[in-house]
């Protein structure tokens, strides 16, 4: 193993083995912690300094986006005027690993005479700025990741994952669901696989082709053949549903099928849709989410799929274009 990979695995194993060792910690600080967060009235100011503050910026991005309203708050900048930015009803979220930060020991007092409570991360809970904080969350680590065990790596992590645990306690006490994340999330794939449901792009009523199963094959072609989303402008679904003769789906048939035909030498006119058609075929539900479809169809190797209604007729079609032109837009 070259040097560098072994200085990798180093760096991979420290920083694991301080995160698992946060869990032994988890006790009713954390509780207390959740609790006070949860309670905000206002919203949760995170603040630190240096590499602590990158990591707490972060942390209040991740609270945000999970439906804590979080600001980041430099403490260097709080005493020149942005601790304007903190009122009552807020709650403060401090870090620092050596809890002896001048900066952020510098804006304590001002949050002090405020009422704001504190709830602090640091890797030093006897130090000065834990004995001056509402509630104390431990997050020391045995050593640094870096080779002379001075560079915040471990720390940071353990730190950053600490403040994950927060976020999604928070998360799962606020009730919050895939359309209220969706909804803090409206462009881009997130919003995308959170929000967007099969209903939204599949083609239905006119639109899907349906044959019955005594129907003839070159009427199956011509049904493929015509019904086209006007969307899609010369391009069909390329595939048609084929039905029992209660309208309960048997089977589909694609523009796949119909080449294999050919190429095997079937005799294409005497053939019926249920002789060809392939029974089984994957449906999915219209309240699925559009990305379940899009992972369906991956593993299968297909590009449509068939939404069946509670007695199992056909009443849409998704097809891979559908979903690929949705994630598009986001």
């Amino acid at each position: 193993m070259t040097t560098a990979r072994r200085l990798a695995e180093r760096v991979l194993r420290l920083e694991g083995e301080a995160v698992l060792g946060l869990i032994p910690r988890l006790d009713e600080r954390f509780d207390r912690a959740v609790e006070m967060l949860a309670g905000c009235a206002g919203r949760v100011i995170v603040t630190g300094m240096g590499k602590s503050g990158l990591i707490g910026r972060k942390i209040a991005a991740t609270f945000a986006s999970t439906g804590t309203p979080a600001y980041f708050l430099h403490p260097a900048e709080g005493v020149h005027g942005d601790i304007g930015m903190v009122a009552r009803g807020d709650v403060v979220l401090a870090l620092s690993n050596s809890g002896e930060t001048d900066e952020v020991l510098a804006v304590v007092p001002s949050l002090k005479r405020l009422g704001v409570p504190i709830v602090v991360l640091t890797g030093g809970p006897r130090s000065t700025l834990a004995q001056l904080c509402d509630v104390v969350i431990d997050v020391s680590v045995h050593e640094e990741a870096c080779p002379m065990n001075l560079a915040p790596t471990s720390s940071t992590t353990a730190t950053l994952a600490m403040g994950d645990a927060l976020a999604m306690a928070l998360l799962e006490r606020r009730g919050l669901r895939p359309e209220d994340y969706a909804a803090l999330h409206p462009r881009g794939m997130l919003g995308f696989r959170a929000f967007v449901r099969v209903t939204d792009l599949m083609h239905s009523g006119d639109a899907v082709p349906i044959v019955a199963g005594d129907a003839r094959l070159d009427d199956v072609i011509t049904a493929m053949t015509t019904k086209r989303p006007c969307h899609y402008g010369a391009h069909a679904l390329g595939m048609a549903t084929v039905v029992d003769a209660s309208g309960r789906l048997i089977g589909v048939f694609t523009d796949g099928d119909l080449r294999r035909l050919h190429l095997g030498g079937a005799p294409l006119t005497s053939l019926r849709a249920a002789d060809v058609a392939t029974r089984e075929p994957k449906v999915i539900d219209g309240s699925d989410l559009a990305g379940h479809a899009l992972e369906v169809m991956e593993a299968f190797q297909i590009t449509s799929l068939v939404i069946v209604d509670e007695v199992g007729k056909p009443e849409g079609v998704i097809h891979l274009h559908d979903i690929l032109r949705a994630k598009l837009s986001f």
